[in-house]
């Protein structure tokens, strides 16, 4: 797509998130029209499904992932450590509650990219700057990450290190979501609770 259907297009987005979007006068956009469209056509406001992989397997502890589904498919299947914050609910609470940390990147992800996007512009446009999206979302996380396999007599150096960050990355979200849904809660509340005493927060 040329850069200027790719503008134009943004454009249009933007101008339907800015007619429907439910902000109250304590959340209004302070980011001007342009500079935010300019921020999310911008490709550093998106990471690959290898690049969050990657975050996984490293236990990344400066990255926090969003799944913007609704509660019922996030029990079903989610990535390892994302928390659930439905998109349909996004404005309900304070969402600086969630992105306040700015030593934090929070990465939002649905099933693909729509909500991550309109999400996106939401969170940039309240001035979140440590937002971004997961490109192509859970779709993709499937098709590159779960479906990865190795064809070939061959691998450069470079290919079997994403190869394997693939693999560790597809066993501990199979492993995660293989849980008993118990399980997994407690999983999750762990993790929080790690993050929360590592930031000098408290339980």
């Amino acid at each position: 797509m040329n850069t200027r259907i790719k503008f134009s297009v943004g454009l249009i987005c933007l101008g339907f998130i800015l007619a429907l979007l439910p902000l109250s006068g304590s959340r209004t956009f302070i980011v001007k029209p342009q500079k935010l469209l300019s921020e999310i056509l911008d490709d550093y406001t998106y990471f690959t499904v290898d690049q969050v992989a990657r975050f996984i397997v490293s236990e990344d502890s400066s990255v926090q992932i969003i799944d913007l589904r609704s509660p019922e498919e996030f029990r079903v299947v989610n990535i390892p450590g994302s928390i659930n914050v439905p998109y349909s609910r996004l404005l309900d609470n304070d969402p600086g509650s969630i992105l306040n940390n700015g030593k934090t990147k929070n990465i939002f992800y649905s099933n693909g990219d729509i909500d991550s996007n309109y999400a996106l512009a939401i969170a940039r446009g309240l001035n979140f700057k440590n937002t971004y999206v997961m490109k192509g979302g859970l779709n993709e996380w499937f098709n590159t990450v779960m479906n990865s396999n190795f064809i070939g007599d061959r691998i450069s150096a470079r290919e079997n290190a994403l190869f394997e960050t693939r693999t560790r990355a597809k066993k501990i979200f199979t492993e995660m979501n293989s849980l008993p849904d118990s399980m997994k809660l407690k999983f999750i509340r762990s993790k929080h609770i790690a993050a929360k005493k590592l930031d000098g927060g408290c339980e």
